[in-house]
């Protein structure tokens, strides 16, 4: 039985070490997966060669980078799959309601920086469901579900880019900027509930470190609609609320296609 160690550079969410997680399941021999996300690192318990679980993680563009590997006696880490579960389904159910609440608020309030928050929400709970779909099942069913999941975030994406391109052109409202404040301080809260859960699942100290990292993209998104929301009241414009729109967007462009890489 072997441990191998990976440093994964674009490995810094939940969402992410999910992915790494799914895409694994593809490969014979893994006993056990290990996840440090304060340092990037995963080990890997493992029987035969190494080269079929670098490979796999490869595939995934995380910018990844093989160790070492090393003669281990057993298992050191142990996760059962009920509270793998359990942890899984309350992280999908906060990011499922704030997808509904952020994309109904950004309709009335006319936010597309609201909007596509709430796709990224979206690609949160796809990836989380994924998951736990897969929990225990097979990879031609978490394959056919990815697939569906990532086309259908992928077609959200375009809609979001080609309604910014139409209010870009001068159609549409101003947004009300208060109700962007107010839904992305609650969503904020939200990624910040996610984490305290996330967080049982690890028990070395060292994760403590790595909850800053671990909601560093989405409470950056949060933080940057609600200074959004600032600027349109100040300079009374939709553009702030545009620009924040279109990177959000392309963030959860990015998500979809990672997660189409796993359906092939």
């Amino acid at each position: 039985m072997q441990k191998s160690t990976f440093l994964i550079k674009k490995m810094d969410c939940a969402a992410e070490e999910q992915l790494v997680r799914m895409k694994l399941q593809e490969v014979e021999g893994i006993q056990q997966l290990s996840f440090d996300l304060a340092n990037r690192k995963l080990e890997v318990i493992h029987i035969g060669e190494v080269e079929p679980i670098a490979g796999a993680i490869h595939e995934l563009k995380l910018d990844d980078h093989f160790v070492s590997s090393e003669n281990t006696d057993g298992i050191s880490y142990r996760e059962t799959e009920s509270n793998e579960r359990k942890l899984l389904i309350y992280v999908l159910l906060i990011n499922a309601f704030f997808f509904v609440v952020e994309m109904i608020t950004g309709f009335i309030s006319h936010s597309m920086g609201l909007v596509a928050d709430s796709l990224d929400m979206l690609a949160d709970a796809l990836v989380y469901g994924l998951s736990l779909y897969a929990v225990g099942g097979t990879i031609l069913r978490k394959k056919k579900v990815a697939k569906v999941s990532g086309y259908f975030q992928l077609f959200l994406a375009l809609l979001g880019f080609s309604e910014v391109i139409r209010r870009f052109l001068g159609y549409g409202e101003t947004p009300v900027f208060s109700t962007m404040i107010i839904v992305s301080l609650l969503a904020l809260l939200g990624n910040a509930a996610s984490l305290v859960i996330l967080r049982k699942t690890q028990s070395d100290d060292a994760h403590i470190k790595a909850s800053q990292i671990f909601t560093s993209n989405d409470v950056i998104i949060n933080i940057g609609v609600m200074i959004a929301g600032a600027l349109v009241y100040f300079t009374n414009s939709r553009y702030p609320d545009l620009i924040v729109g279109t990177i959000v967007f392309a963030i959860v462009l990015r998500g979809a296609f990672r997660i189409l890489k796993l359906a092939k």
